[in-house]
């Protein structure tokens, strides 16, 4: 009869250190997840911030392009109101604000479009430095979003497996979204002058 309980007991021990370390381990990647998605955040930020210098730059040269620059500040005033907290990202949340960047990219091409018809702007040391940051910046967007995404998909495949996954479900740990390319985007865009 002992033998009965210290193996039902030894049993009952084996799966609570594994209950404990799997929820540990589980807590540590989903705030891995939080930590990439707060730099990504702070590239799109660092954008955004980019962004009024820029178009400031620009409209002292091109003072007849209001509407690309209207489109652009406003593109920035969306993406800056579109936000997701880690602790609520859906996919369709997380659609929306790929959404609302994606306007802003796209915005910002139109920018640098018409900047090729002033030579003088390009010429312009201010100009060359804000562009020069603002490639820097799109360079840091790839790699942070990769970096989530490489991170969301350690956490992903953590909480789906077994017998982690029983674990995950009674702790309340859920799936996290992933960037994905926009529709359109394997298409070149083309500029015309």
């Amino acid at each position: 009869m002992k033998k009965t309980w210290i193996i039902i007991i030894a049993v009952i021990a084996v799966i609570a250190v594994y209950g404990i370390s799997s929820y540990n381990s589980m807590v540590s990647q989903e705030e891995a997840v939080g930590t990439a998605w707060s730099n990504v955040e702070n590239q799109y930020q660092r954008r955004a911030d980019l962004i009024p210098n820029l178009v400031n730059t620009v409209k002292g040269y091109a003072a007849h392009e209001k509407e690309t620059f209207d489109a652009v500040v406003s593109a920035r005033a969306k993406a800056t109101q579109t936000m997701v907290s880690i602790d609520d990202l859906t996919p369709e949340k997380m659609e929306a604000y790929q959404r609302a960047q994606g306007e802003v990219g796209s915005a910002l091409s139109r920018l640098l479009a018409v900047t090729e018809n002033y030579p003088d702007l390009k010429a312009n040391e201010n100009f060359q430095t804000l562009q020069a940051q603002l490639e820097g910046t799109e360079n840091r967007i790839s790699v942070e979003r990769r970096n989530f995404n490489n991170v969301a998909r350690e956490y992903n495949t953590a909480i789906r497996r077994f017998p982690k996954n029983i674990f995950a479900g009674m702790f309340g740990f859920e799936k996290r979204p992933y960037f994905e390319a926009q529709e359109g985007t394997e298409q070149a865009p083309e500029v015309k002058f």
